[in-house]
């Protein structure tokens, strides 16, 4: 059967996101490192600390989405972030990141999220026109900002 599928990924799926996950990175300016994507991704399977998606045919992973768990005090509920959404180059503009983004919405609602957010980067506008064709709307009331924490 030569049927696209997306479905939550389980942790026999490791060896299958690896690649993705690496490739993901790479995408972001970072050197490969499949040993400390194996390492990260099977750190979040085994405490649970995240829920990822895989979209694949046959046996062939084509891309991958990736939910935190998240809450809002204000609004007393829970909330996701999409932190990482990837579809290999080879499979783009087939609908995969949609399919993905609907799985990880799916899931957010079942477990009665009220939002999900997500960031990229600037230059991705090829990102962000499909984010704002699916929906969501660009942060207009907050200003973001991050810290770096030094390592020792």
């Amino acid at each position: 059967m030569n049927t696209l599928s997306v479905r939550q990924a389980v942790l026999s799926d490791l060896n299958a996101l690896i690649p993705l996950f690496d490739r993901y990175r790479q995408f972001y300016g970072k050197a490969s490192d499949p040993a400390a994507a194996r390492s990260f991704l099977s750190d979040r399977f085994n405490h649970g600390e995240s829920t990822l998606f895989i979209a694949e045919k046959d046996t062939v992973a084509m891309g991958f989405a990736q939910l935190y768990p998240c809450f809002s005090s204000v609004s007393l509920a829970r909330t996701f972030i999409l932190n990482d959404l990837f579809v290999d180059v080879r499979y783009r503009r087939q609908g995969i990141a949609k399919l993905l983004i609907e799985a990880a919405t799916e899931y957010a609602a079942s477990l009665g999220a009220i939002r999900m957010t997500l960031s990229t980067a600037i230059a991705n506008t090829e990102a962000q026109a499909l984010y704002q064709a699916a929906g969501w709307q660009r942060e207009a009331q907050f200003c973001a900002y991050y810290l770096t924490i030094p390592t020792n």
